[in-house]
């Protein structure tokens, strides 16, 4: 998934909101310099180049626009650029997942040697902040919006707490992101917008739904819009879980894109092709296509994953494939390989699968047991997690590389699968082929545009 962020969301209890409305909290008045830090992966397995084309670190934007009018705040993306460690701040706060996280507290370890204050937050830190501790003065457990200005306080005073537990709630009730702290940097050319936070399926092998236990919040709709209006957004990408959880709400909210001739992409589950109505508004305001979890084109993966949006009416995609052709909607697919009933043959099996499919973009991760997540528990009950069962913080972990023992091929077998798989979706040929669909990939001059460029660019990161 796109992600999950440092986390931001906001409860929306008596005064707790951040903009331009009265506060908790009395704040000494002197100017602080804040450093925002978005780590990269570290080191990759040979094949991939995945920092080539990276997007704008949202949820650092919605963190900067928390800071006071005075205040300077600069962003860092280790993707990009080099991190100053030896620039002076008041603080530094950097957004960790579990992918980035021995990059993160490599990160915190040198700000922290040269005496910085390191704030650490997000998802890697909220499922296990005992660990995040060790690196950190402080780190957020939750969302951040509710304590930042009580941890802005405490640092003013000199009085920061180590850890600091925030409820889940409203997502950026009142706030939008400060976008000019992207300025000169090289992402792709659309911006990150959040509507809802979190997801009420329950899928085995995602970090988000241990996050967020299940729960499901929208923003409010007039403030999405009102970011959109402000910020003269034209190509947008919902960063939403999955975007179609809630579809009541939604409708109203793609029936008020209607008018504002915007293009818009976003994660959805398939099971949204149950709903032609809101995929009819969906076209109307200005979709452009979605990135969907099929996972595996096996029924006893789909099972196994609990991937149950999946398994409900659809044994084998065509149907919903059709329903999406027929709405000219480009279709990002992502596959999650390693699984239980992978072997070489079934993954060789699903690249022809989404080649034949004529998928816009499609993604072949290796398995990852997140922490806290059901298949990191089983894989760990069974003994067959690697690197000490800490991957995430092991100098042999490199990204996409495989970190258990999976059951029919072996671990360095799944990796060369993954790395040979997005090489083959993306070879000439199979660009030439799928390129040849008129209902979606070639329905329009957007749709061929967006396919040659984001193939080309894949094709340049998978080789």
């Amino acid at each position: 998934m796109l992600s999950v962020f440092f986390i931001i969301s906001t409860s929306v209890k008596s005064n707790n909101y951040f903009i331009g409305i009265k506060t908790n909290f009395a704040f000494k008045s002197f100017k602080m310099k804040i450093i925002l830090v978005k780590p990269s992966m570290g080191e990759i397995i040979k094949g991939y180049d995945i920092n080539e084309g990276s997007m704008e670190p949202l949820q650092l934007a919605i963190l900067a626009s928390l800071a006071k009018d005075d205040d300077e705040v600069k962003l860092y993306d280790d993707r990009i650029e080099n991190v100053p460690f030896d620039e002076k701040a008041d603080f530094v706060a950097i957004t960790v997942d579990s992918f980035n996280a021995r990059r993160a507290y490599e990160i915190a370890t040198e700000f922290r040697k040269r005496e910085t204050i390191v704030i650490l937050g997000g998802v890697h830190p909220t499922l296990l902040p005992d660990e995040a501790e060790m690196y950190a003065d402080a780190i957020v457990v939750g969302d951040a919006e509710p304590v930042w200005n009580e941890l802005i306080s405490d640092i003013k005073s000199k009085k920061l707490k180590k850890r600091y537990q925030a409820p889940f709630g409203i997502p950026q009730a009142g706030l939008f992101p400060r976008r000019d702290i992207f300025k000169g940097k090289k992402y792709l050319p659309f911006s990150l917008v959040q509507y809802s936070r979190g997801c009420k399926y329950n899928c085995s092998f995602c970090s988000v739904s241990s996050f967020f236990k299940n729960s499901y919040q929208c923003r409010s709709i007039n403030d999405v819009l009102y970011e959109i209006e402000k910020d003269k957004l034209k190509n947008i990408l919902f960063v939403d879980d999955n975007l179609v959880t809630e579809k009541k709400n939604l409708k109203i909210l793609l029936k008020e894109l209607i008018p504002m001739k915007i293009h818009w992409a976003s994660q959805s589950s398939i099971d949204m092709v149950k709903d032609l109505e809101m995929l009819d508004l969906m076209a109307q305001s200005g979709c452009v296509g979605h990135l969907v979890g099929f996972e595996s084109i096996n029924v006893n993966t789909l099972k196994w994953f609990n991937k149950s949006a999946n398994l409900k009416d659809f044994n084998n995609y065509k149907e919903a494939l059709q329903i999406f052709c027929d709405f000219g909607f480009l279709t990002w697919a992502s596959f999650m390989i390693g699984n239980d009933f992978d072997d070489l043959e079934t993954i060789e099996k699903t690249v022809e699968f989404a080649i034949k499919s004529k998928f816009t973009l499609a993604f072949f991760h290796v398995l990852q047991p997140y922490p806290a997540t059901k298949i990191y528990e089983q894989f760990k009950a069974e003994g067959r997690l690697l690197y000490d069962a800490h991957w995430w913080n092991h100098p042999d972990f490199k990204y996409n590389s495989a970190t258990f023992i999976p059951k029919k091929i072996t671990p360095e077998e799944l990796a060369n699968a993954a790395v040979k798989a997005n090489k083959d979706f993306y070879t000439w040929s199979s660009i030439g082929k799928r390129m040849l669909d008129t209902k979606t990939n070639m329905r329009n001059l957007i749709n061929f545009s967006v396919y040659t460029r984001f193939n080309y660019i894949l094709k340049k990161t998978s080789t």
